[in-house]
């Protein structure tokens, strides 16, 4: 009797481990594209436009492109910097797109721990693959909440003070952002605790047009 119930445990244990070999993880699918701002974020933009029609504004560069595909999820690795100075971008990020409503969606914003090994990788994305979510850290506050307005128009900003900001004295930032299919218009300030601009463009939104053919 105890032969043919150790058997019958060996059994149970054999199947059990295959069924653990044969499991693959679940792959989460993008939030379908006609219902979500990710598809229309993902590419190379830049400013090279109106920084020749107006001098008040630079010429800059942001690349913005998927990482971690089959993780729950749209995330995308995120570089800005002077289109002259690719190489050091002054802004090194990952968003996060969240559906939080009908309509509604959430870009959070994360910084990266020792960021320079990240540096140039948004050609490579599967570098990504080999690290998880514990090198990011949210930028609490600073989440950019989006409302679908009009077919492939979504507009929104950060909450109101919620964001915190030390540079040139700031107190708090706020960015408002409009993504439409062939450009993104954002606008960053900083504010000090009286409400006054201490950093950022006064004149309105950088307007980044979508320069990269081959993204959506």
């Amino acid at each position: 009797m105890q032969r043919i119930k150790l058997t019958h445990l060996i059994f149970v244990l054999a199947i059990a481990a295959l069924a653990g070999a044969c499991k693959t993880p679940k792959k989460v699918s993008a939030i379908p594209n006609a219902k979500s701002p990710y598809p229309l974020m993902v590419g190379t933009f830049n400013s090279a436009q109106q920084a020749e029609e107006d001098s008040d504004f630079f010429n800059i560069t942001l690349h913005m492109y998927p990482i971690w595909e089959n993780e729950n999820g749209n995330w995308l690795y995120v570089e800005q910097a002077m289109t002259s100075r690719q190489e050091k971008p002054y802004r090194v990020r990952v968003y996060k797109v969240e559906k939080v409503g009908a309509g509604e969606y959430r870009s959070v914003v994360y910084k990266l721990k020792n960021q320079d090994r990240f540096i140039g990788k948004w050609k490579d994305p599967a570098f990504f693959n080999g690290f998880d979510e514990s090198i990011l850290e949210e930028r609490e506050g600073c989440a950019v909440y989006l409302t679908n307005t009009e077919k492939d128009v979504y507009e929104g900003a950060t909450k109101d003070k919620t964001c915190s900001s030390t540079l040139r004295e700031a107190s708090y930032a706020h960015s408002t952002v409009r993504i439409e299919k062939d450009r993104i218009i954002s606008l960053d300030q900083g504010f000090d605790k009286d409400g006054n601009v201490v950093w950022g463009p006064t004149k309105g939104g950088y307007i980044f047009v979508k320069v990269d053919p081959t993204a959506n």
